[in-house]
């Protein structure tokens, strides 16, 4: 078998910027499929992507781990980052096409299924509706009884665990998420923390004291604000409060200032940045982005949290083909406490992947056929695709 061509497709995904997948093509037929990378890179992603191409076409695509790391030491004067992600939409593929070679589901390739179903939790609960409710089919969030709605909703369809961003209720409703913040200098005043303790304090009240509830506050404050919005939401007994830090000591002082559970990484990238933070325990639990990083890396990320008693929680916001992705992350590993999903998402994701996730009662079955258990609709691609 010989890989004879590479493809990406951006994809509009109804936030921001784009869904990217990548095919992986061979002279046997065999197509490997994924989603990768961070949309926001929706030109520039696919561009490296091309670059790396090249030196594939006409190698036999089986030694995954091994062009990994001839990928990463071709490109180590610019490792990381956008690099890497552009390594991960070639390696995942790769995966796919391994997985479908042999007839097995990915994590069988790697030692795996630990588990035939996995936990998941609702994420941006509440964020996605109050930037765009009208998009997302849900109600407009005028009261902060709306915000709580959100959460008995999330209760009731089976859910026991979901995750929201600092939400401002109103005619204007709004979420501090990801890239969205009013304030280059990443401070908590008094009054938005007092606003995040309400907001989180309503959400408890709707859906009592046994149902897990996160609050992802990405990078968007320092660690004294961090701090401060930890220790405010201590009494509402919190499953962990998200950050992203690119200082582990920073990071560790933030855990130890706080009861606040914290759950931390997303913005790693390979085993060699998780290191540090390992090092100094400065996480309760570990968020491994498998589109961002890859499926080898991420095992190992997984592995070595291992030696550190840590679980993972894979950091998973995209489309269905993300969620097989991930999802075979955590049948391939021993240390999973539960894996992120969006419900709300564009009308148009289950147009994409050939076969949609199986769930019932807050748990998605395992794909157990071959590569990821999902293909790639390329004429839905091509249908959906960003031209922007």
């Amino acid at each position: 078998m010989k890989i004879t061509g590479i493809e990406t497709f951006p994809v509009k995904s109804g936030g921001w910027g784009a869904w990217l997948f990548c095919a992986v093509r061979t002279d046997e037929g065999i197509t490997g499929y994924n989603q990768f990378g961070e949309g926001k890179m929706v030109h520039g992603l696919p561009g490296v992507v091309q670059d790396l191409s090249g030196w594939l076409i006409g190698k036999d695509p089986d030694p995954v781990e091994k062009f990994y790391m001839d990928m990463y030491r071709q490109t180590r004067s610019m490792s990381g980052g956008a690099t890497a992600m552009a390594i991960a939409g070639i390696e995942l593929a790769l995966w796919d096409i391994k997985g479908k070679r042999y007839g097995v589901p990915v994590h069988q390739l790697v030692g795996g299924p630990h588990r035939d179903r996995q936990r998941v939790y609702w994420s941006h609960l509440a964020s996605y509706r109050a930037m765009d409710a009208e998009f997302y089919g849900g109600t407009p969030l005028l009261t902060l009884e709306d915000v709580a709605d959100c959460a008995a909703e999330a209760v009731e369809k089976g859910y026991t665990a979901f995750k929201t961003n600092i939400v401002f209720h109103g005619e204007n409703s709004a979420a501090i998420n990801q890239g969205f913040f009013q304030s280059d200098d990443q401070n908590a005043t008094t009054e938005l923390v007092h606003h995040a303790e309400r907001q989180i304090g309503a959400m408890r009240a709707a859906v009592g004291p046994d149902i897990g509830i996160a609050l992802d506050i990405n990078y968007n404050f320092k660690t004294e604000g961090a701090i401060r919005i930890a220790r405010e939401l201590e009494p509402h007994n919190l499953m962990w409060l998200e950050i992203d830090n690119q200082d582990p000591r920073a990071l560790a002082q933030l855990k130890a200032s706080t009861t606040t559970p914290i759950c931390s990484g997303e913005q790693l990238l390979g085993v060699r940045q998780y290191q540090p933070y390992f090092k100094l325990h400065a996480m309760d639990t570990v968020k491994v982005d498998v589109q961002w990083q890859g499926f080898s890396q991420s095992k190992k990320v997984a592995d070595l949290a291992e030696t550190y008693d840590l679980n993972i929680a894979p950091h998973n916001y995209g489309s269905h083909m993300s969620t097989f992705q991930s999802l075979h992350l955590t049948a391939a590993a021993s240390n999973v406490r539960i894996m992120e999903s969006d419900v709300d998402a564009a009308p148009w994701r289950d147009e994409l992947t050939t076969v949609l996730p199986d769930i019932k009662d807050g748990y998605m079955a395992i794909p157990q056929t071959p590569g990821w258990g999902s293909d790639l609709d390329e004429a839905a691609l091509k249908k959906h695709a960003y031209t922007g």
